[in-house]
C-alpha cells in the first residue's frame, strides 16, 4: 500500500459518518493505537507518514470499522473512568453513561473518613469497569466483582492485574450464587435490561456484543427483579443498592425497590438527560 499521512487517514472519517456518530474520534483512536501516540501528537504532526506496515494495518482496521465493528473490539481497549481497559466480544463495551454509577457511589460515601474501609460488590462485572473504577478511587475498600461468564471473569481479572488493584477480587458467580455470607455497604450492577424484541439489537455496536449481556425476559426487567429481590440479604443495614436500567424503565424499577422495602429510592439521569440509574437504601430493620 502507498504511504499514508496522518492527515489523509483523518480525512477518511467522512466515509464512516453513515455508521458512526463519532467518525473522527474513531479514526483518531485507531491511529493512536497503531502509532502508539496520543491524540495531541496526531494534531501536532498531521504530515507524519505511516510506515507501510502501519498503513496496511490502518486499512484493515478502517475496513473493519466501516463494516460496523466497534472500535473497542478492533483495538482491544476502551477507556472508562480514565482507566485503560482491555475489551473483547465476551462482554459489553463499557459506556460513558455507566460512569454515573461510579460517580453516585463516590457521592454516597463522600463524607467517609479517608481511611474508612467499605465493602462493595459489582454484579455482572464484565470488563470489571465499574468495580475497578471505584477501586481506583477507594484504596482502603474491599471490593468484589462477579460474573456468570468465565470469559468475562478472565477479562476482568486481566484488567484488575494490569491496573494493579490488589484490593479487588474477581470471581465467577451467577449473580449472588457464590458470593457467600458476607455483607456489603454497597452493591452495584449494570445487568442485562433490553427487551428481547427491541429493534436496537440489530443496530450499531450491540450487534457485536453477547446477547446474554444485553437482554432479559419480562420486557428487560427479569434480572433487575432478581437482583432487587435478593440484594437485601447481602447488604449491611443502611447499605445501598444501585442498578443501571433502560431509559424507559425507571418507574418500574423504583416500584421494585419500594416493594422490597428499600428507602430513599431515587433515579438519576445520565449525560443525555435519560433516567439511567436507580438507587435505594436498605432500611435499618
Amino acid at each position: 500500500m502507498h504511504s499514508l499521512s496522518v492527515a489523509q487517514c483523518l480525512q477518511l472519517a467522512r466515509e464512516l459518518e453513515s455508521i458512526s456518530d463519532s467518525a473522527r474520534l474513531d479514526i483518531e483512536l485507531i491511529l493512536c493505537h497503531i502509532l502508539q501516540k496520543n491524540r495531541t501528537w496526531l494534531f501536532t504532526w498531521p504530515e507524519a507518514l505511516l510506515t507501510p506496515v502501519q498503513a496496511d494495518r490502518f486499512q484493515v482496521f478502517f475496513n473493519r470499522r466501516k463494516s460496523g465493528e466497534p472500535v473497542a473490539h478492533i483495538i482491544g481497549q476502551r477507556e472508562f473512568w480514565s482507566l485503560p481497559l482491555a475489551v473483547n466480544n465476551s462482554t459489553l463495551i463499557p459506556r460513558p453513561d455507566t460512569e454515573l454509577l461510579v460517580e453516585t457511589v463516590l457521592d454516597l460515601f463522600a463524607q467517609d473518613a479517608p481511611q474508612q474501609a467499605r465493602r462493595a460488590l459489582d454484579l455482572g462485572t464484565g470488563t470489571g469497569a465499574i468495580i475497578l473504577a471505584i477501586a481506583s478511587e477507594k484504596p482502603h475498600w474491599k471490593l468484589l466483582g462477579v460474573d456468570f461468564s468465565a470469559d468475562a471473569v478472565a477479562l476482568a481479572e486481566y484488567n484488575r492485574a494490569a491496573l494493579g488493584l490488589s484490593h479487588v477480587a474477581i470471581a465467577q458467580s451467577n449473580w449472588f450464587e457464590h458470593v457467600g455470607a458476607q455483607l456489603f455497604d454497597v452493591i452495584v450492577s449494570n445487568p442485562p435490561y433490553i427487551d428481547p424484541q427491541d429493534p436496537h439489537l440489530t443496530q450499531g455496536d450491540v450487534r457485536f456484543e453477547p446477547l446474554s449481556a444485553l437482554i432479559a425476559d419480562n420486557q428487560g426487567l427479569a434480572d433487575i427483579e432478581h437482583i432487587v429481590a435478593q440484594a437485601g440479604h447481602y447488604l449491611q443495614a443502611q447499605g445501598w443498592l444501585l442498578v443501571e436500567h433502560g431509559y424507559d424503565q425507571a418507574q418500574r424499577v423504583r416500584d421494585l425497590f419500594t416493594q422490597r422495602g428499600f428507602v430513599q429510592v431515587e433515579t438519576r439521569r445520565d449525560l443525555g438527560g435519560n433516567e439511567r440509574i436507580t438507587l435505594g437504601r436498605k432500611s435499618q430493620e
